[in-house]
């Protein structure tokens, strides 16, 4: 497929069809005619020989708003660099992903391959980018990732049993937990397995209202601790499925005046810098985010030389830190 076969179906001139890959200025009506015939001609432009500092890997987020994210970019710079591949941060929230930037730079011979961190792995970019023979890998899928596409996570449901037994093992018996959103994220489903599957190991029946739902952010912290400190019966420890979560468990035991870990002991989920930061400094479980993101820059860069990754599916493992927000309960 060439650009001339495009332009004649599209009855544009060639330049046209170039301009469109470009992402030069052309009429809206054009441009949508052209991007529909490159997609059902699944046209991607011969790749120049570029040096490889022109090279680009794309990551794409579905936003970017978390810290961990730059935890996860911090990995993909070291392996990028150290290759003399660029790098190219974009997100979806600008609208339809059949437009996206990607797409364009696919089909001009511009991607060396894409990453689709969290729930990008869900959107048609993987089925189209690997319809035009681009590496693409899915990094911490968010649900369920194309099946065509390798994965990259790390243990969530063995981090989350290491952080209920180590509760457990203080001596708490009424544990909170905080997931983050109740559909369908893997690590929530994961994170919440193992928070039960600690409690059915020691003998502790679960109670679902000690349960919360969020998302994975501060305010969601405040909002479920909340809930879980109105009960009558309270929970002696709340284990929150991020970091972030965990903090704003902080903030709304601080509004209650009380201590942690005296009166609530907490553990988070991630270890991310403001866990060491906290006041007091946060029990969490280390997810390796940083090396996730190296992985996942590694295996594109070994995809363009055609080594396949030892598995379609990486999981990292995780582990538990102590520090001091947790300690046993002050009440039976």
């Amino acid at each position: 497929m060439t650009l001339a076969t495009v332009a004649r179906a599209a009855g544009v001139s060639v330049p046209t069809v170039s301009r469109v890959l470009n992402g030069d200025q052309v009429a809206e009506t054009t441009r949508v005619r052209v991007e529909a015939l490159l997609e059902e001609y699944g046209y991607r432009a011969r790749k120049r020989r570029l040096p490889a500092s022109s090279e680009m890997i794309h990551v794409v987020y579905p936003r970017l708003d978390s810290s961990w994210q730059l935890e996860h970019i911090r990995g993909m710079e070291a392996a990028t660099h150290a290759a003399g591949v660029g790098l190219l941060i974009s997100t979806l929230d600008r609208g339809d992903t059949g437009d996206h930037d990607l797409l364009r730079h696919a089909r001009a011979g511009q991607a060396a391959g894409a990453i689709l961190a969290a729930a990008s792995g869900e959107t048609p970019l993987g089925k189209v980018l690997h319809q035009l023979n681009v590496p693409v890998i899915s990094l911490d899928p968010g649900a369920k990732a194309a099946a065509t596409l390798p994965t990259i996570g790390a243990t969530n449901g063995v981090g989350a049993r290491a952080a209920t037994e180590h509760l457990i093992g203080l001596g708490h018996r009424r544990i909170g937990v905080i997931t983050g959103s109740k559909g369908g994220l893997l690590c929530s489903r994961a994170r919440l397995d193992g928070y039960r599957a600690a409690l059915e190991a020691a003998g502790i029946a679960e109670d679902p209202s000690l349960i919360e739902h969020g998302e994975f952010d501060f305010q969601s912290g405040i909002t479920a601790a909340q809930k879980l400190l109105d009960r009558t019966d309270p929970p002696t420890a709340i284990f929150a499925c991020s970091d972030h979560i965990a903090l704003g468990v902080y903030e709304a035991a601080r509004r209650r005046g009380l201590l942690i870990p005296d009166d609530l002991s907490v553990v988070g989920f991630d270890d991310l810098p403001s866990a060491r930061w906290a006041s007091p400094p946060l029990t969490t479980v280390r997810q390796p985010l940083e090396e996730m993101g190296w992985l996942a820059a590694q295996t594109i860069l070994n995809l363009t030389r055609r080594k396949a990754p030892e598995s379609s599916g990486m999981e990292l493992g995780t582990r538990l830190v102590e520090r001091a927000s947790t300690a046993s309960p002050s009440r039976p």
